[in-house]
């Protein structure tokens, strides 16, 4: 149960990471006529590839006998493009074009993570009516 409990946690961070960098590239998007706006990006993949090459998933609990709620370093990181290569003359360093293909590959992301964690907890759910019986 704890395999499950913890992949599914993983799979709501990831949620989560996908529900910021949404906000992030709406960020950007509105702010694409703004003199001197920096474009900002979200880091979490590779974030969570490191920790689980190291196996380092720390799990927040008030005490040690509640149930683990999240993995807490696994937090997405919001990083401002700072890059010497302006896009145009004002400043702005953000293309539309590249913000909104981003926009839809992430809509598409979070959809398949929400269908992901949904099934997880239809398993879940099955399994405990199931040991009722």
């Amino acid at each position: 149960m704890n395999i499950i409990s913890n992949s599914t946690q993983i799979l709501e961070k990831a949620l989560d990471s996908s529900w910021k960098r949404n906000e992030v590239i709406s960020n950007n998007i509105a702010n694409v006529d703004t003199p001197n706006f920096k474009r900002s990006g979200v880091r979490f993949e590779d974030v969570l590839t490191q920790v689980l090459d190291k196996n380092e998933i720390e799990l927040n609990t008030s005490d040690p006998r509640h149930i683990t709620l999240s993995p807490k370093n696994l937090d997405p990181k919001i990083e401002v493009d700072n890059k010497e290569l302006k896009y145009r003359l004002d400043g702005n360093n953000v293309d539309i074009e590249g913000e909104m293909a981003e926009l839809a590959k992430n809509s598409i992301k979070y959809n398949s993570l929400a269908q992901s964690v949904s099934g997880a907890y239809k398993k879940m759910k099955h399994v405990i009516s199931e040991g009722r019986r």
